[in-house]
């Protein structure tokens, strides 16, 4: 790489940093707001909410990277176009094929990065996230217990506590369980604790006190005093261990060979999907790319013939992302159009390295702004 193209790379890194840090800012905010409940109501600490912030991040990055790249092509060459570095480079022999070097290598760089996410930290991190907001939420019941307050901590399951000690002693325990329509079950105890039990399921263990049971049926009330009970709280209705792993938490290997267990094989379309995805998605850096490429560096040099072209450009950009996350959709129905997702961003980039190459617009939509600003 010679040094105009190790420029025109200098040009372009620190934008696309920018561009990146400011989309992903904007979409962490976004997300925050979805963790709003668990800081308010469930205690969440700004450590736990900064990290699951961070394992969302590769998600979202595989998006945001296309368009950042895309963006910080068309802005860098317009400048360089604006301030005539670019006529400039050409008046000394530089070809457009040759300035459009640094951005394709960038664009390449990108791709891999993409490939990376895709393939190993995007399902590494929401896997995590999952794990981690299974455990929260499994811990929920703890988090809600207020002192002195009826607290719900699961459908069919109230629970009031009237002062917490020390060392987590929960002291002055009334529970009433309602998860079974025909029993109505109200425990109260002196003391107790609120432990995890081994299959990661919140537990009550209560020290001293009574158990009432009413059947409603019957309309018969039982009583019954003890010194030591437990009562499990099933809050989410599975443990860690039986969990089943949505298309985002997979590995390629086990979304593109689902294994043979009734929930994959229920959601097998959606996971073989989301494998191609996977392996498609990365490659539009590289299609947004060359359609910003083309319109830079094709057709005439001058600024008004050069909005047309960045203006149609940013519009193929949208259509062609826009396809391809309807043929994601598409294809977890219709199985047999999956080829289409790897031929459309192929044949997109193909026809956009073309128009580089022959240098050539149709002059009839590139006039278009110049008769708006006449008009």
């Amino acid at each position: 790489m010679n040094h105009v193209s190790r420029y025109i790379l200098r040009q372009l890194v620190g934008p696309l940093v920018f561009t990146t840090v400011a989309l992903a800012a904007v979409v962490w905010l976004t997300q925050s707001l979805t963790f709003v409940d668990m800081i308010i109501n469930r205690g969440l600490s700004g450590t736990s909410f900064l990290y699951l912030l961070l394992l969302l991040t590769p998600g979202f990055l595989l998006l945001i990277l296309p368009i950042a790249l895309f963006a910080t092509i068309v802005y860098t060459y317009h400048r360089l176009t604006y301030d005539s570095e670019i006529v400039v480079m050409r008046a000394a022999g530089f070809s457009p094929n040759a300035l459009a070097v640094p951005a394709l290598a960038l664009a390449g760089i990108v791709t891999l990065i993409g490939f990376l996410i895709s393939l190993y930290l995007m399902p590494l991190g929401f896997r995590t996230f999952k794990d981690l907001q299974f455990v929260l939420r499994s811990n929920q019941a703890a988090v809600l217990l207020q002192d002195g307050e009826f607290n719900a901590i699961t459908k069919g399951v109230t629970a009031f506590i009237r002062e917490r000690g020390p060392n987590g002693e929960l002291r002055g325990i009334l529970v009433h369980d309602r998860r079974d329509p025909e029993v109505a079950v109200t425990l109260m105890a002196e003391h107790g604790l609120l432990l995890m039990g081994e299959n990661g399921v919140p537990r009550f263990v209560l020290f001293e006190g009574n158990r009432q049971e009413l059947r409603l049926k019957e309309q018969q009330v039982t009583l019954m005093t003890f010194e030591r009970n437990a009562l499990d709280l099933d809050v989410l209705g599975e443990t860690p261990g039986t969990r089943w792993r949505e298309p985002a938490e997979r590995f390629l290997p086990t979304l593109l060979w689902p294994e043979d267990t009734r929930n994959d094989r229920a959601y097998a379309k959606e996971l073989r999907a989301e494998g191609h995805n996977r392996l498609v998605a990365p490659l539009y850096a590289l299609v947004l790319a060359a359609i910003a490429i083309a319109a830079l560096l094709s057709g005439e040099f001058n600024r008004r013939g050069e909005w047309g072209r960045i203006i149609l450009a940013s519009v193929a950009a949208v259509l062609i992302e826009a396809m391809g996350l309807g043929l994601h959709s598409i294809i977890v129905r219709r199985p047999e159009l999956t080829p289409f997702l790897y031929v459309m961003p192929i044949v997109a980039m193909f026809a956009a390295l073309f128009v580089l190459r022959v240098r050539r617009w149709p002059q009839s939509y590139l006039r278009w702004p110049r008769r708006l600003r006449s008009a």
